[in-house]
């Protein structure tokens, strides 16, 4: 049997969600369950209408750009590219494609894959309007024209991944770039991310440099989630590799299919089209316009630390473990929840406990988002506090998290209302140590202060007594000096 390798390359559409408007027209730019409800004219392509650039959406597919280090255009101009679908209401799309450039050409990404750094080629990353969607019933399908004009950026890479965990891993970065770039939530359930995979395999001892090299491109369309691409990639490579093995690989033509995510195959639609087939020209209604250096100075300038530089603050600033900082600055409003309860004056170490530990436990199991969460980083500040003053213990404070979400209070009100008030009165404490010795005589006589395990019986007893309200540390040190008294006498 030989062996292959795969080569793979990925286009990803990402909605810019940040903008006001739709791309080039002035349709509210908002997610809506309600069909058909952020519309206008030019959405729906009617005769007489004329689109107009939104600049900010221009401004944020150019912040991309630079991130992406790719080289921007002097001007900017929009094409047409003509094709018909049920869901392109004008039978063609605004888009940008060869002239001169898109926003940005060329580029190269590095990213974390399995603890090893990687990069990528881009090809190009673009600016254009998505198209209205479309749902398939039983016997019908209705087309929603909220999604249609909203601005879409469209990134394609060069075929330089070999797997699917390299190609999930830079779908993973590249959404936590635009949520830090304040550009989209990048958020799937909405759809506002969607991916086509390009694939070919080849024979290992091949030179990857030289494209004669490589074998059918078999586009895989509109993936909607990163676990749909990394089972699409993994299906195909395999039929691919046996379409090889049974010599059928060569006669296959290059074509276009989709991901059946309850078969767990990819399955045919039709033969992919060349470029050329687009018929792509200027669009005529849009005049081309500079893009000035100072400008992409000003943008450039604007471009906030994103997770890569904020993971490394974490770790030379913080002092926290390159694990802790990887969960912290995955998703940006967890990074800026973290943030914010450290701006407050939280010991940073707590605070990054909580969020990796009992908060993104409670959000995933709950399926809810920080936003939504109802403690703040000013109540976590007070639980932790109340914890660190030993007004309740580490136990305490689970309890007293889990209760405020309940009950939606803060954490000196449930404490309050709770009477669960630490006990760290020293005399108060020992009126129970006592207490449990008298009742435990025979065990106290016979108290071994090797054996940790007599001492946490009594422990819990005293506990048991205060219902969990005494300071445990106090109770150990008491509870310990007042048995060694009995076996010493």
């Amino acid at each position: 049997m030989s062996n292959y390798k795969a080569k793979i390359g990925l286009e990803m559409h990402c909605e810019i969600s940040e903008t006001n408007t739709k791309v080039f027209s002035s349709a509210a730019n908002t997610y809506s369950s309600i069909p058909n409800s952020n519309i206008r004219p030019l959405d729906m392509g009617f005769p007489g209408t004329l689109p107009v650039v939104n600049k900010e959406a221009v401004r944020m597919a150019l912040m991309t750009s630079i991130v992406l280090n790719c080289t921007q255009p002097k001007y900017m101009y929009f094409e047409r590219k003509n094709y018909y679908y049920p869901d392109m209401p004008k039978n063609y799309q605004i888009t940008q494609e060869t002239k001169p450039i898109p926003v940005g050409i060329y580029g190269k990404v590095s990213f974390d894959c399995n603890g090893e750094e990687k990069t990528i080629r881009v090809n190009n990353i673009h600016l254009e309007e998505d198209a209205a969607s479309l749902d398939h019933l039983y016997d019908t399908s209705t087309i929603d024209y909220n999604r249609a004009g909203v601005p879409l950026l469209e990134l394609v890479t060069e075929p330089d991944f070999n797997n699917a965990e390299e190609a999930v891993a830079f779908l993973e970065h590249m959404r936590s770039v635009y949520q830090y770039l304040g550009i989209s939530e990048a958020d799937s359930k909405k759809g506002q991310i969607r991916c086509d995979v390009n694939i070919s395999i080849m024979d290992e001892n091949l030179d990857d440099s030289d494209l004669s090299n490589y074998g059918t491109k078999v586009e895989i369309k509109n993936v909607n989630s990163f676990g749909g691409v990394r089972d699409a990639i993994n299906y195909e490579i395999k039929r691919q590799t046996k379409l090889k093995e049974t010599n059928e690989y060569d006669s296959m033509p290059q074509q276009t299919r989709r991901w059946d995510e309850e078969s767990g195959t990819t399955i045919y639609m039709r033969s992919k089209v060349d470029a050329i087939d687009y018929k792509y020209f200027v669009d005529p209604n849009i005049p081309k316009f500079k893009i000035s250096d100072e400008w992409l100075k000003e943008i450039k300038e604007s471009i906030p630390m994103l997770a890569y530089d904020r993971k490394k603050k974490y770790i030379n600033e913080f002092n926290l473990s390159e694990y802790d900082s990887n969960i912290l600055v995955k998703e940006k409003s967890i990074s800026d929840y973290f943030e914010k309860a450290v701006e407050l004056g939280c010991d940073i170490k707590q605070a990054a406990n909580w969020v990796n530990g009992m908060i993104l436990s409670y959000l995933n199991y709950n399926e809810v988002s920080i936003e939504d969460f109802f403690m703040t980083p000013e109540m976590l500040k007070e639980l932790i506090e109340l914890i660190e003053s030993k007004t309740i213990s580490s136990k305490q404070g689970k309890d007293v998290f889990y209760k405020c979400i309940e009950d939606k209070k803060t954490p000196k009100q449930v404490v309050k209302d709770e009477g669960m008030m630490q006990i760290t009165d020293e005399n108060a404490i020992m009126d129970i140590v006592k207490e449990v010795i008298s009742e435990n005589e025979s065990q106290a006589k016979t108290y071994d202060p090797q054996n940790p395990k007599a001492l946490d019986y009594f422990i819990g007893q005293v506990m048991k007594k205060t219902r969990g309200k005494a300071n445990p540390m106090v109770a150990s040190k008491l509870m310990k000096e007042e048995l060694e008294k009995i076996v010493g006498e």
